[in-house]
Order: structure tokens, then sequence, then C-alpha cells
């Protein structure tokens, strides 16, 4: 007897067909291949399903005009498919950054209406209202090559009023690596020779099995592909998984399969099937709702790369502005703190949340968004970062130029260092006292806290405040939290690692003594020697044996840096990897790497700003007494720059 509910062997069965079950209930309206083709007039080298775009432009887009409704002429609505459809080509992904601008903002057009012609907006998505659109989903979605006749076809293709928005590839999990299969395929398909016409439009990749999925975007490097994790609704996905489709939809799905998968997924219908990871991925992301916030809130182009947002960028833009929309009895909106570990793409998440401030929080004309940072170097990359993705944010040069952005209000984000509050807290009466300023703090967790946090709450007293930190919030620095409102949300280290995001860091304890305790130091030289020969721990135990001579403070240095050497040359050279020393100050440095020098274990450099070459000097016949700026010297006279 035959068992209909043993698995079946190829990707298909495994993989394919569970995931159109599962868009058609979450949805998706099925069209077969040969459906989709018709609808693109029967043309092998278009993507985009002409027989739905041009219908629902029509319904979608309306002219309203001196209180009446109008609607666009047939030239115009042909002109926005053109506009999508036949757009130059410059690059994939700089010319899919032309096609979001228009599927995000959609496109101005001429019509004259009474003899009055002006320039009327059309929407290719209603953004407002997902269900309003056209959803479908087709499979073998066969695309010609560019300059073949050879075809490829991705497994699955979500379209959005015609518009090909999702690609999916579906993998069996019993390959041996199913997700770089998968993966590699999307990757392929978007080269000049093969299909690159399809990913134009598409906004979402993904590659997906049985135990898991990954996605990105178009462009998107195989490292960077990255696992969607949120606590499900597990009702909701069970039944979504469970539901059994209608006759009509079955006998569409299958009709051009074997009647021995029909009997397979009748039989499975009969059965309770527990959701799988591939499941959960196509549930995430796929459901109408979601995938067109995605596309709308979490796509961004930073520089020549196009990026959509990771879970944990996703759920803290949406976590805080739930928090920040609520306007309490005192007119005021709560802030504070979000702990992102660094890597996890902090500077982005910024100009998430300032895109969605700026577009989605009813507030008047003093709207405004404001992005601190403690150090220049901070203030370049959050600015850089923001005109990358598009948005062009007011720098403040000096503090005088900060308060004249404050006062005027033109700029709708401003960037600034926060010590340019100096000036603004000087200038007489410059109270802003709108609540509709929102400030983003960038390593909120330095020195926001006291003095300077106080300048900006002076200046702002009604503001919201929003501290972004990549350092954990220690149990003594609670009051950062307490300052800024409370905990908004948090991305550990061990997130980050699980996900693959960083690297793991470990962690380990060095004692090193810090008094001079003869028969203690000895038991410390011969631990961090054991692995040397006997010849090089006399050696190094005779220069050694000079630091005794030293002050408190350099023997400190001292000691740590012969640690150091030693437990770096046995765990580590010759490995290729290199060590990075931070030292308190410039002085200080420079006592490091005269001490392992003297070692001789390591080999080191030092890296140092200049310094104040005005200090030091007391004769022109004597040389500088101020290391610091002796070794600087040096450096210049042997390299002549200091770029």
């Amino acid at each position: 007897m035959t068992d209909h509910t043993a698995p079946l062997p190829n990707e298909d069965h495994v993989s394919q067909v569970p995931a159109l079950q599962l868009l058609r209930n979450l949805g998706w309206t099925y069209l077969t291949p040969r459906e989709a083709l018709e609808l693109r007039g029967n043309r092998g080298s278009r993507v985009l399903l002409g027989g739905v775009l041009i219908p629902k432009l029509r319904e979608l887009n309306q002219i309203r005009f001196k209180g009446e409704t109008h609607p666009f002429s047939e030239g115009n609505i042909r002109a926005a498919v053109e506009a999508l459809e036949d757009i130059p080509i410059d690059g994939l992904v700089r010319t899919s950054e032309k096609v979001y601008d228009l599927l995000r903002l959609g496109k101005s057009l001429q019509q004259t209406i009474s003899g009055d012609t002006r320039s009327f907006p059309l929407q290719y998505i209603d953004w407002q209202n997902p269900r309003r659109n056209a959803l479908h989903v087709t499979e073998e979605f066969e695309v010609e090559r560019g300059g073949s006749g050879d075809t490829r076809r991705p497994d699955l293709v979500l379209f959005v009023n015609g518009i090909p928005v999702v690609v999916i590839e579906c993998k069996r999990p019993d390959l041996e690596k199913p997700m770089a299969e998968a993966i590699s395929q999307q990757i392929r398909n978007q080269r000049t020779e093969e299909i690159p016409q399809l990913f134009l439009y598409s906004q979402l990749l993904l590659a997906v099995s049985k135990n898991e999925a990954r996605y990105g975007t178009t462009g998107t490097p195989e490292p960077f592909w990255a696992v969607w994790r949120e606590d499900t609704d597990e009702s909701a996905l069970d039944y979504a998984v469970n539901q059994p489709l209608p006759v009509p939809a079955k006998d569409r799905l299958f009709a051009d399969r074997f009647h021995y998968v029909r009997r397979h997924f009748d039989a499975l219908d009969q059965h309770h099937r527990q959701p799988t990871e591939q499941d959960r991925a196509l549930y995430a992301l796929c459901r109408p709702e979601r995938l067109l916030e995605l596309i709308r809130r979490f796509v961004l182009y930073d520089e020549a790369e196009k990026k959509v947002a990771r879970y944990q960028q996703y759920f803290c833009v949406k976590k805080t502005m739930e928090r920040i929309s609520r306007v309490g009895h005192d007119g005021l909106r709560p802030g504070g703190v979000v702990w992102h570990t660094q890597g996890s793409g902090k500077s982005l998440t910024m100009v998430m949340l300032a895109t969605a401030i700026a577009e989605d929080i009813p507030a008047g004309g003093d709207k405004r968004v404001i992005l601190v940072t403690d150090r220049v170097d901070l203030d370049d990359q959050i600015w850089n970062t923001f005109r990358r993705c598009g948005l062009e944010p007011a720098r403040a040069s000096t503090g005088k130029n900060l308060v004249k952005l404050l006062q005027e209000a033109k700029s709708p984000i401003v960037t600034t260092v926060i010590d340019k509050f100096e000036t603004a807290v000087a200038t007489k009466g410059l109270i802003l006292d709108t609540p509709n300023i929102f400030v983003l703090v960038d390593e909120s967790h330095r020195g926001q806290y006291g003095p300077l946090h106080a300048r900006m709450r002076k200046v702002m007293p009604n503001a919201c405040f929003l501290g972004f930190t990549g350092t954990p919030v220690m149990t003594a620095e609670k009051d950062t939290i307490r300052k800024f409102g409370g905990l908004i949300d948090s991305y550990t280290i061990s997130q980050a690692v699980a996900d693959k995001s960083v690297v793991p860091l470990l962690y380990e304890g060095r004692y090193v003594p810090q008094v001079v305790d003869r028969e203690q130091i000895d038991r410390w030289f011969d631990r961090i020697t054991q692995t040397l020969t006997k010849e090089q721990a006399a050696d190094l135990k005779k220069k050694f044996s000079s630091t005794s001579q030293l002050n408190r403070a350099e023997q400190k240095v001292a000691t740590i840096a012969w640690d150091l050497s030693a437990h770096f040359a046995n765990a580590w050279k010759g490995t290729g990897f290199k060590g990075q020393l931070v030292a308190q100050d410039k002085a200080t440095a420079l006592l490091y790497k005269k001490h392992l020098d003297e070692c001789g274990l390591v080999t080191s450099e030092v890296l140092i700003s200049a310094p104040d070459d005005r200090e030091g000097d007391v004769d022109i016949l004597e040389d500088n007494v101020n290391e610091v700026v002796k070794f600087w010297r040096k450096i210049i006279e042997r390299y002549g720059t200091e770029l």
C-alpha cells in the first residue's frame, strides 16, 4: 500500500508546492506559467504583466480637480507603463533605484481638464491599502536571457499590480548546501548576460528550503543574505499552513503535475502539519501588509548598494514609532534608548527611523529631526550615510550655524556635534519649546549623559530625545536610560553572533601584578614564559630585570607590555592575524612601544594624531623634552607629511 504522506523526492514537492499553498492562503492569487506569459503579451523578454498593470493603474488612480473626479487619459496610462518598462539601463543597482523611486513615489503626469493643463500624481501601488492591489504568484517564470534565445526560470515570483517585486528560489533540504545553491542562482541570474531585467523591479529575494531560509535584495552579496527572526503568531501561522485550498484552486495548481502529486497533497490535508522554517520566513516576509511595508519603508540605497532592513532594524523602528506616536497629557512624547551592538547597522536604523518620523508622524510645519553625535568623525559618518541614502540633511558647521538652522526651521533634518550647543545655550532667548523636535543622539552612552545633555535639554525643553548606543548599558550607566526615558529596544552581541552579523568576541582575563614583589613577579614571569625555550626565557628575564628601576606608572606599562608580548607570541604569532593595543594617551602609547621593542617578541608601530607641537621647547639649542612631540617630528622628517 502506498504511503501518500511520505515526502516526495524533488524540490517542487518538498518546497515549491508547500510555498505556493501557503502564499495562496496569505492572499496571493495563483497564475499558471501559461497565464503569466499571456499577460506579458507572450513575450518572454518582458517581465511586467501588462495585462494586470494597465487596468490596475486605471482603477487605482483618479484625478481630483476643482471638486470633480476625472480618469487619467489612456495616453497617460501608457506613458506611466512606458516610464516603468522602458527605463534606460545604467547599471543594475543604479537603474533599480530609479525604478524604486517610481514605485514608491509615483509619477507626475500632465493632463488638460476643462482647458486647464496641470501635473497630477499617478501611483503604481496603493501603499495605504495593500489589499486594493492585485496580488499574484506564479511559478517557473520563464524569462529570456539577454542576447540569446535561452531562458531562466525562477521558481516563484510575486507580483503587485503586475510588477515582479519578489523572486524566490526553492531547494530540497537533502542537498549538501541548499541555501548556498539557491543564493548562487539568485546572484547568477542578476548578471548582464542573464535576466537582470527581472531584478530591476524585485525588492525582496528569498532562498528557501524546508529547514532554513535567507533573504536579500537586488545586488546583495552572498555573505549578507540574512535570517529573519521574530516571535510569530503561532495560531495564525498554523492556520495559514494547514488551511486546505479550495478545490478550484487545487485544480489550477496541480493541473500540469502528475496525478500522484495531487494525491500526495490531498492526503497531507488530512493530517496536521507543523510549520517549517520555510513557512515561517514566507509568513513573516510575504504577507501583503508586511511585504509592502518592507518595500516602502525599509529598502534604501546606500551609495552603490541596495539594502533591505534586517529584522532588528525593522522591529526597532516599529517599536520606536509606536512609542513616540503617543502624546502625553502634557503634550510631550516619550523618548528612550536603543541599544544595538556595534556592527548591527545602527546608522542605517537611524536613517530608516528619521525617514519614518519625517513621513508618518503628524505634526506641524515645525517638525524636525536633529541627529547629534559627540565626535566630528561620527558626525561625518551619519551625515554621509543620510546623503548616500538620498536624504540631504543640513550640517551645522559652527555653533552659530547650528543656531541659525534651529531658528529658521527650514531643514527637516539637521546633523551636529553636541559641543556646538554651547553656542546655542549662550544665545540669548533661544528656546525651542515645540514638542515636534526629535533628537536622535548617537553613541548616547558617552558625553550626552552629563552637562552636554543638559545643554540640549535647555535649548529644546519639550523635544523627544532618542538615544542610540552600540555599547552595553552597564549597571552603573542605567542613568542614561532614565535620562532618555526608558529602554526601547536591544540587540545584543550574542544575537548578532547568532545571526552572523558580527564575529564572536572572545574575552580572556589577564592578571598582571601591579606591585613590586619579587616572589610574585617571578611566579608571573615563569607563567608567561613557560612556552619559551630556557635561553629565550633567560634573555627576557635579564631584560625585564631593568624595569625595577622604573617609576610605578611605567612599571605598570612595562609589565603589561611584557605579558601582552608573551601571550601574543604564544597564541597568534605566525597566524597572519594582528593585534591592537589602545593606550590612555599618546605618551603612554610611546611607552608601550618602548617596552614591546625591548621584549623583542613582537613588532609594533604607533598610530597617533598630531600633537600640539607648541609644547616642550625651552631653548633653541636643546631638544624638545616632550617625548610625543619628539616622536612626531621624527615621523614628519621621515615621511614629510601628516597624510
